[in-house]
């Protein structure tokens, strides 16, 4: 068994989403503001780049659960334990012990036919998206969901940890300057808010597979569809479907299936 550590970096501590905030957080009984799932599913994949490298980055798959929340400046490790050659399980651990998050990631032998675009509009810069509740879900579940456009390779692109230079060779935005797990899932998360107004809400698991590595430069647009929407225990749940397209020629990045409490109990 492998094992991987560092610093956990909230990288959204002024979201619009306040449940990475400390003012929100506490109200709700956590310690602080929660490190954002997208960057503790980045920590989970983070030794299966460093082994597989750009094949990860072209064919990777993974399946990355959050159990139990993780804090700006907590020390972790991820315990990487491989299956065979080309499929391992991660588990992150505080340094209090708690397991925080796990995952299953392999490398894809043989690529699942890729979705096609269908060309959703592309939301207007002052689209204002309306208030997320069953009603509106099954509203964007018949009529469609809007799409949005992202660009990778920004003067200060969204990275998962505090030093570029503990990054992936790969990942590192002056060397390989290819794109990082946190910042494609983001794109999940931030067409999930930008379809459907939450705050605040809960990233809980994606299930992603990989078509191809993301470069600097390169304009994505993002399309989602809503599977599914219930309650349970309380809080109120979404599962949606976005896949992610090069905007250049169409071609399919990666395919996200993410699920997230958009209403947590008593809010």
């Amino acid at each position: 068994m492998n094992s991987w550590s560092a610093i956990a970096l909230n990288t959204a501590p002024d979201s619009s989403n306040r449940i990475h905030g400390d003012e929100i957080a506490k109200q709700y009984g956590f310690e602080g503001g929660l490190v954002p799932g997208v960057t503790v599913a980045a920590y989970l994949v983070h030794p299966a780049v460093e082994k597989w490298g750009l094949d990860w980055l072209n064919f990777g798959f993974a399946n990355c659960r959050v159990t139990s929340p993780l804090y700006d400046k907590e020390s972790f490790k991820v315990d990487m334990n491989l299956i065979d050659e080309a499929s391992c399980s991660t588990t992150l651990i505080k340094s209090n012990k708690l397991v925080s998050a796990n995952a299953e990631i392999s490398l894809t032998q043989e690529l699942p036919v890729p979705p096609t675009r269908r060309n959703d509009p592309i939301v207007d810069d002052d689209y204002k998206a309306p208030k997320a509740s069953f009603d509106l879900w099954k509203e964007l579940q018949q009529e469609g969901c809007q799409a949005f456009r992202f660009f990778w390779g920004a003067e200060n692109p969204l990275t998962y940890l505090s030093e570029n230079k503990d990054l992936p060779v790969l990942l590192q935005p002056n060397e390989g300057g290819f794109s990082n797990f946190s910042f494609l899932l983001g794109c999940s998360n931030w067409s999930l808010a930008g379809n459907a107004y939450m705050n605040p809400w809960v990233h809980l698991q994606t299930i992603s597979q990989n078509y191809r590595s993301v470069p600097k430069g390169t304009s994505i647009i993002s399309e989602m569809e809503v599977k599914d929407f219930y309650e349970k225990k309380g809080h109120e749940f979404v599962d949606v479907n976005v896949n992610l397209f090069d905007e250049k020629d169409d071609s399919c990045i990666m395919t996200i299936n993410l699920i997230a409490i958009f209403k947590l109990r008593g809010s």
